[in-house]
């Protein structure tokens, strides 16, 4: 590093980011551009108790999960009145449901009698009856009925409506946040808002979701999608179109940052030599897995690059898709990966290919994880809104290429360290975990964030009785 250097300004050589948005076919947003959205946040270590430590975790059970917005169903999973889904988080349980006015509303999913969930699955109902001894609310949370009335003349009178969260909505998100108070969802999410606003995840719906267990704590799966450089050694068939290490990194107040990983050129990892630009398409057709089609072939003209033919490619091939014009995307935006992070759980991908979005639960300790993965497909202009398709939850044995094809493949190669960094933690003897300065900054980001919470620095919910 040169000794002029700032710390945590070290940047790979070679072609970056920038450099690649100065060539592309149509400008790059300037939300995309620049070093404006990244600061050196530090280079202390974390301790592993973090991961593996139950008093850790249970300060984050108390304060928090319950006062963060979190990422609780999309709009298509709750499409006509009475629609509920049961959202189960960080050990609470919430009922969603659509009311009457087709707002939607989230109760604590336990009977106020003698504490059954109200409901352990998800269906359209007309009012909340306990499966244990039959006390029933209405949809909109208020006390229906009590079974044997005449003993219980202690609550007459009494507030016995389901204690509420609050809900928010965002392009098609449905948040909750348990404590009210604190900043509003807009506020929370920062500058993405703006971002989105281009991307219109608002005119998705779920085309594919799956959900795997795994022996590892959240922050462990979560933190495995906050960086490009484990490219080099657990996706190696991705390096001659991945530009791993020259990936570039945004971090927005506390709660929002962003991995952009620039596809359709070769990692600086590797030795390209003089195989040219139809290679790296070559290896982007065989081994992308989410903006190719199995069994594509394409061409690179003479003098062109492959990044340049695969941003026209799927130019015509996404607008053909969704009936939109895509005509002044940047290649960027229909290859690259575009990894957002809300936190503490929620990663939206951006751009205008089919969109990934991953969400990391707490399932149920600190040593077990909930990973879901759903894929969001575009609507045609004037198409209804579609229903989401039910979660495929995948056993122990089942890999997520059953779902997702070579996706799922590289998904599975992340998979494989989970468990083993989880068993690393326990059995560290420095206890201590070193962090990259910029490549990394991303989970640093994530951390000091946690510890503002957990400090309470950040203002948070009013606690509840």
């Amino acid at each position: 590093m040169p000794d002029d250097l700032e710390p945590g300004f070290a940047r790979c050589p070679g072609v970056s980011f920038d450099d690649l948005a100065r060539a592309d076919t149509n400008p790059v947003p300037d939300f995309l551009l620049g070093e404006g959205a990244y600061s050196y946040l530090g280079c202390e270590p974390l301790s592993v108790d973090r991961y593996i430590d139950s008093e850790f975790f249970q300060r984050e059970l108390k304060d928090m999960w319950p006062n963060v917005w979190q990422f609780a169903a999309r709009e298509e999973e709750l499409l006509e009145p009475g629609q509920t889904l049961v959202f189960e988080s960080a050990g609470r349980s919430y009922l969603l449901v659509r009311q009457a006015d087709l707002s939607v509303r989230a109760f604590h999913n336990v009977c106020l009698h003698r504490g059954r969930r109200l409901r352990d699955y998800a269906g359209r109902v007309a009012e909340f009856r306990c499966p244990y001894h039959g006390f029933t609310w209405s949809t909109d949370g208020t006390l229906k009925n009590i079974p044997c009335e005449w003993d219980f003349p202690h609550l007459r009178g009494r507030d016995m409506s389901l204690p509420e969260a609050e809900v928010g909505h965002w392009q098609g998100y449905i948040f909750i946040r348990d404590n009210p108070g604190g900043p509003t969802l807009g506020e929370y999410l920062g500058p993405i808002t703006q971002h989105f606003a281009r991307f219109r995840h608002d005119q998705c719906y779920t085309s594919a979701w799956a959900a795997k267990t795994v022996a590892a704590n959240w922050k462990v799966c979560a933190e495995a999608f906050m960086e490009a450089m484990h490219l080099i050694t657990t996706h190696p068939q991705i390096l001659p179109f991945s530009g791993d290490v020259n990936s570039k990194y945004f971090i927005w107040g506390d709660h929002a940052n962003l991995l952009l990983t620039p596809f359709g050129a070769p990692s600086p990892s590797i030795n390209v030599g003089d195989r040219g630009e139809q290679w790296v398409m070559n290896e982007f057709l065989k081994n992308n897995g989410r903006v190719v089609e199995p069994g594509t072939s394409i061409e690179v003209p003479a003098g062109d690059s492959a990044r340049a033919t695969m941003g026209r490619h799927n130019r015509k091939r996404f607008a053909a898709a969704s009936g939109r014009d895509l005509s002044h995307v940047s290649d960027a935006e229909v290859q690259d990966a575009m990894v957002y992070n809300v936190f503490p759980n929620f990663a939206p991908w951006g751009g205008f290919a089919p969109n990934i979005v991953y969400r990391w639960r707490p399932w149920p300790d600190q040593d077990h994880t909930l990973m879901e993965v759903r894929i969001l497909t575009r609507l045609r202009p004037g198409e209804s809104m579609k229903p989401a398709v039910s979660m495929t939850m995948l056993g122990p044995d089942q890999s997520w290429a059953e779902v997702y094809g070579v996706l799922g493949d590289i998904l599975m190669q992340d998979w494989s360290n989970l468990p083993a960094v989880q068993a690393g933690l326990r059995a560290s003897k420095n206890r201590r975990i070193e962090l990259a300065n910029y490549q990394e900054s991303k989970i640093r980001h994530f951390h000091q964030t946690l510890d503002k919470y957990l400090e309470r620095l950040l203002p948070a919910g009013a606690a509840r009785g």
